[in-house]
Protein backbone atom coordinates (compact mmCIF):
# COMPACT_ATOMS: atom_id res chain seq x y z
CA UNK A 1 0.00 0.00 0.00
CA UNK A 2 1.37 3.41 -0.62
CA UNK A 3 2.63 5.41 2.31
CA UNK A 4 2.12 9.28 1.99
CA UNK A 5 3.24 10.43 5.28
CA UNK A 6 5.96 13.11 6.63
CA UNK A 7 7.32 10.10 9.10
CA UNK A 8 7.40 7.84 6.92
CA UNK A 9 11.24 7.82 5.15
CA UNK A 10 10.02 6.20 2.18
CA UNK A 11 11.64 7.59 -1.58
CA UNK A 12 8.72 8.34 -3.99
CA UNK A 13 9.24 8.45 -8.00
CA UNK A 14 6.20 10.06 -10.13
CA UNK A 15 6.48 9.57 -13.53
CA UNK A 16 3.99 11.94 -15.69
CA UNK A 17 3.69 10.06 -18.82
CA UNK A 18 2.20 12.25 -21.82
CA UNK A 19 0.17 9.57 -23.74
CA UNK A 20 -1.06 9.92 -27.63
CA UNK A 21 -4.87 9.90 -28.34
CA UNK A 22 -6.19 6.70 -27.13
CA UNK A 23 -2.72 5.48 -25.56
CA UNK A 24 -3.78 5.14 -22.16
CA UNK A 25 -4.72 1.93 -21.34
CA UNK A 26 -1.55 0.33 -23.19
CA UNK A 27 0.62 2.28 -21.04
CA UNK A 28 -1.05 1.48 -17.97
CA UNK A 29 -1.21 -2.17 -18.94
CA UNK A 30 2.57 -2.04 -19.64
CA UNK A 31 3.26 -0.02 -16.07
CA UNK A 32 1.11 -2.53 -14.65
CA UNK A 33 3.39 -5.61 -16.13
CA UNK A 34 6.32 -3.70 -14.80
CA UNK A 35 5.15 -3.23 -11.78
CA UNK A 36 4.32 -6.83 -10.81
CA UNK A 37 8.01 -7.64 -12.67
CA UNK A 38 9.21 -5.39 -9.23
CA UNK A 39 7.50 -7.32 -6.44
CA UNK A 40 10.10 -9.37 -5.08
CA UNK A 41 13.20 -6.58 -5.58
CA UNK A 42 14.58 -5.99 -1.94
CA UNK A 43 12.79 -2.30 -0.63
CA UNK A 44 9.71 -2.33 -3.21
CA UNK A 45 6.91 -0.88 -1.36
CA UNK A 46 4.35 -0.17 -4.12
CA UNK A 47 2.62 1.52 -7.41
CA UNK A 48 -0.14 3.17 -7.87
CA UNK A 49 -1.20 4.34 -11.45
CA UNK A 50 -3.74 6.88 -12.60
CA UNK A 51 -5.09 8.30 -15.57
CA UNK A 52 -5.90 12.00 -16.53
CA UNK A 53 -9.95 12.34 -17.18
CA UNK A 54 -8.68 14.46 -20.14
CA UNK A 55 -6.73 10.94 -21.50
CA UNK A 56 -3.51 12.76 -22.31
CA UNK A 57 -1.84 11.65 -19.03
CA UNK A 58 -0.63 8.54 -17.07
CA UNK A 59 0.81 9.03 -13.60
CA UNK A 60 2.74 5.75 -11.87
CA UNK A 61 3.42 6.50 -7.75
CA UNK A 62 5.93 4.31 -7.31
CA UNK A 63 7.48 3.61 -3.69
CA UNK A 64 10.39 2.12 -2.24
CA UNK A 65 12.29 2.45 1.39
CA UNK A 66 15.10 4.04 0.28
CA UNK A 67 16.87 5.56 -2.57
CA UNK A 68 19.36 2.15 -2.59
CA UNK A 69 16.08 0.42 -3.16
CA UNK A 70 15.09 2.55 -6.05
CA UNK A 71 17.87 2.22 -8.12
CA UNK A 72 17.68 -1.37 -7.80
CA UNK A 73 14.12 -1.71 -9.18
CA UNK A 74 15.01 1.31 -11.86
CA UNK A 75 18.11 -1.16 -12.79
CA UNK A 76 15.22 -4.18 -13.15
CA UNK A 77 13.45 -2.42 -15.27
CA UNK A 78 15.70 -1.14 -17.42
CA UNK A 79 17.41 -4.35 -17.61
CA UNK A 80 13.98 -6.25 -18.46
CA UNK A 81 13.12 -3.62 -21.10
CA UNK A 82 10.52 -1.98 -19.88
CA UNK A 83 11.96 1.50 -19.71
CA UNK A 84 12.14 1.39 -23.29
CA UNK A 85 8.86 0.13 -24.02
CA UNK A 86 7.61 2.85 -21.48
CA UNK A 87 9.24 5.82 -23.56
CA UNK A 88 7.97 4.18 -27.15
CA UNK A 89 3.89 4.21 -25.37
CA UNK A 90 4.37 7.90 -23.59
CA UNK A 91 6.88 10.49 -22.89
CA UNK A 92 7.89 10.27 -19.50
CA UNK A 93 9.05 12.83 -16.90
CA UNK A 94 10.01 11.65 -13.60
CA UNK A 95 11.32 12.87 -10.77
CA UNK A 96 11.73 10.95 -6.57
CA UNK A 97 10.57 12.70 -3.84
CA UNK A 98 10.02 12.39 0.06
CA UNK A 99 6.98 13.65 1.43
CA UNK A 100 7.56 16.69 3.39
CA UNK A 101 3.80 17.54 4.83
CA UNK A 102 0.93 16.23 4.27
CA UNK A 103 -2.44 17.85 4.89
CA UNK A 104 -5.95 16.68 5.80
CA UNK A 105 -8.74 15.44 8.27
Amino acid sequence: MPTINADACVITQINVFTVPDGGQQALIDLLTEAAKSCVDIDGWLSASLHRSLDGTRVVNYAQARDEAAMRRIVQHLQTHGFLDRNKALGSPSPGLYEVVSTIGT
